[in-house]
């Protein structure tokens, strides 16, 4: 039997409420579990404790016996301590496209230009105050 530890969703119309089961893999996703984990209540904020809650020595108990968790629980579990982090593919989605990246190295290379070009203008009065000081 292919187990998974995994989130039901309950909970009304746009409130949701998880809770986080040990079920057959078969199963539906709402439907028949094995035993109950804990809760996971997405609305409350980050840093509550009644946001996250696990019985840890029954998910501890399920992950010996070869349970896999899902993706999300995974990190749930990575955030408390019990799996170690993996390594996950970063598919480059914040990486601009090809025109934005040309447009910022054209502006680079602008400022850059109007950079030497301040300096240059710089200069020459550098020079001229230095010469009327030392005369």
């Amino acid at each position: 039997m292919a187990m998974k530890i995994r989130l039901a969703r309950g909970g009304s119309k746009k409130r949701p409420f998880y809770r986080i089961v040990a079920a057959d893999s078969r199963m539906p996703r709402d439907g028949r579990y094995i035993e109950k984990l804990g809760t996971y209540n997405p609305l409350l904020p980050k840093d509550s404790e009644e946001r996250v809650k696990m019985d840890m020595e029954r998910v501890q108990y399920w992950l010996d016996q070869g349970a896999k968790p899902t993706d999300r629980i995974s990190r749930m579990l990575e955030a408390a301590g019990v799996l170690e982090k993996k390594e996950r593919a970063n598919m480059k989605k914040a990486v601009p496209g090809k025109k934005a990246q040309e447009r910022a190295e054209e502006k680079a290379a602008k400022a850059a230009e109007a950079a030497e070009a301040a300096a240059e203008a710089d200069a020459p009065a550098e020079e001229a105050a230095a010469e009327e000081t030392t005369e």
